[in-house]
């Protein structure tokens, strides 16, 4: 069939789009960035570790970051000197979060200062080696109160900071409460159940509210773990390698950004947890 031949007068057709690039390039340009502009961010346990590389990220993101720490007030300077040499905005705050009373009180403090709080990230916590045959009630007391007394305090404080806005809460779990470890069974203990609290929460604060965690895997090598040892978990692990607290901090990004992900348990462990 022979295509129309437009009349004398008639708008002439409009000549086809030529196609666009669908390679990889194109696709990321239409993806919008992540951001947490305007933000703000509280991260306890920030002054170093895991809790150092998670409060950078998240001023890297643009939010302004409330920087908890307990003894590690060097560190914590450390932290806010970094996160504002690279423009962003950081302040600090102390609070001895195994004490009663302080998780609620650090969260209020942190909301005052900024005028607002968007994001919780529950990182403090205790990784106290503590071989089974040797662990005292006190032990189990401490490592509790610190591990998963006070991230459900901080998140019922923030719940009231976040008020009608809403928020995300990101809590910090661990791939040794998906494991067994007889030298860690407290710290096991209450990280298996800061997963448990978290699908809880997921479930009671929706929608105004996403409750996620990041279980890491091996990161950062626990007290007594020899080079040997180190090596021969890298080998064990599907992605042959160890983690860094960046591979921690990127998943935390993505949990407080991720609009339509609430009650996950985001493992970073390089797929250990999928060889059983």
């Amino acid at each position: 069939m022979k295509a129309a031949v437009p009349r004398a007068g008639q708008p002439q057709p409009a000549a086809p789009r030529p196609r666009r690039d669908k390679g990889p390039g194109a696709t990321a340009a239409r993806t919008p960035r992540v951001t947490l502009d305007g933000k703000v961010a509280l991260v306890t346990g920030a002054g170093k570790r895991v809790g150092r590389a998670i409060a950078l990220a998240l001023a890297e993101a643009g939010a302004r970051v409330g920087v908890h720490y307990h003894r590690s007030a060097a560190e914590a300077r450390e932290t806010i000197r970094a996160i504002r040499a690279a423009g962003g905005d950081a302040h600090s705050f102390r609070a001895d979060l195994s004490c009663v009373g302080e998780p609620m009180r650090l969260v209020s403090d942190v909301a005052t200062h900024f005028g607002r709080l968007d994001v919780l990230v529950n990182s403090a916590a205790s990784m106290r080696r503590t071989p089974l045959a040797r662990v005292r009630e006190r032990d189990w007391d401490e490592v509790f109160a610190l591990n998963l007394r006070a991230p459900f305090f901080c998140s019922m404080a923030a719940v009231r900071a976040m008020g009608r806005r809403g928020g995300a809460i990101v809590n910090i779990s661990d791939h040794m409460g998906f494991e067994s470890w007889p030298d860690f069974v407290p710290h096991g203990v209450s990280k298996s159940a800061v997963a448990a609290m978290t699908r809880a929460l997921a479930a009671a604060l929706a929608p105004r509210i996403r409750v996620n965690a990041v279980a890491p895997g091996f990161v950062l090598a626990p007290e007594g773990y020899s080079a040997a040892k180190r090596r021969a978990f890298a080998r064990a692990t599907p992605l042959r390698r160890i983690g860094t607290p960046r591979d921690v901090a990127a998943a935390v990004v993505y949990l407080a950004t991720a609009p339509y992900v609430t009650g996950e348990v985001h493992f970073v462990d390089g797929g250990r947890h999928a060889t059983g």
